[in-house]
């Protein structure tokens, strides 16, 4: 298999250094990730300037750019021919729930699912991660489930995992989305010249955690393993919305 692996923390981030060194033992793996941390970049693309990219000495090319940015890169310039898979990841941090909007890690796979790869999104739920190596063993044993099962043509995993001993994980679960509190995470602050800046602040607290929940199955020890689909259209309501335009 030749597999492309990107992330948003970062080239030198020890989670894809973790999945890289794993995923190489099974598979051609080739390495396209941002020069610097670019979290909650979500599917942004470069377009007012260039980006430049450098191989590194351990193999992995460095970019100037975003995640999605990374994954174009490596699909149409620096692997060219055919690609098996993209995987993005090994986050630090969890991806849980409304998480996913944001996150560059999933939007690296979803930019690799529109582009017509399978695509799977790896997570830590912790970002001071101490168990990298279960994450990294977990996406080795899926690889080979996905490579037997081939993944439906619209969706990406959004696979996210517990930071525990892998003999401490409970198993594996298929899971929905959560949700998180619609709290206000704006921190103000001041510069030095006593002028109001601001930042966004850590995440709100998760509110849906009901049973099925990505939420519920990491709170419990489990894996979670989440399909998420690219094609956003809400079919379910085009009926709904064609009649009250009609009206």
């Amino acid at each position: 298999m030749r597999i492309l692996i990107s992330n948003d923390d970062g080239v030198e981030a020890e989670g894809i250094v973790e999945l890289a060194t794993a995923i190489g033992s099974v598979a051609d793996v080739t390495v396209v990730a941002p020069d610097k941390n670019r979290s909650a970049s979500s599917a942004s693309l470069t377009l007012d300037s260039p980006f430049r990219c450098k191989q590194l000495e351990n193999g992995f090319y460095q970019v100037s750019g975003t995640p999605c940015d990374c994954v174009h890169l490596g699909l149409h310039r620096i692997m060219q021919s055919r690609v098996d898979m993209v995987i993005a990841g090994i986050n630090h941090g969890a991806n849980l729930g409304d998480d996913v909007i944001y996150s560059g890690t999933v939007a690296a796979a979803m930019e690799g699912r529109s582009l017509g790869y399978p695509a799977v999104a790896i997570s830590m739920a912790s970002h001071q991660a101490k168990h990298l190596k279960s994450a990294a063993r977990i996406m080795l044993d899926l690889l080979q489930r996905i490579k037997d099962h081939p993944l439906d043509g619209n969706i990406i995993l959004n696979i996210n995992v517990p930071d525990l001993p892998l003999e401490q994980i409970k198993g594996v679960k298929t899971t929905r989305l959560g949700s998180r509190h619609r709290a206000d995470t704006i921190v103000k602050s001041q510069d030095p010249r006593n002028n109001p800046i601001y930042w966004i602040g850590p995440p709100s607290q998760p509110q849906d955690v009901g049973q099925g929940t990505d939420f519920e199955a990491i709170s419990a020890g489990y894996v979670s393993v989440t399909p998420l689909v690219v094609d956003l259209t809400a079919y379910q309501h085009l009926e709904q919305i064609s009649k009250w335009l009609d009206n």
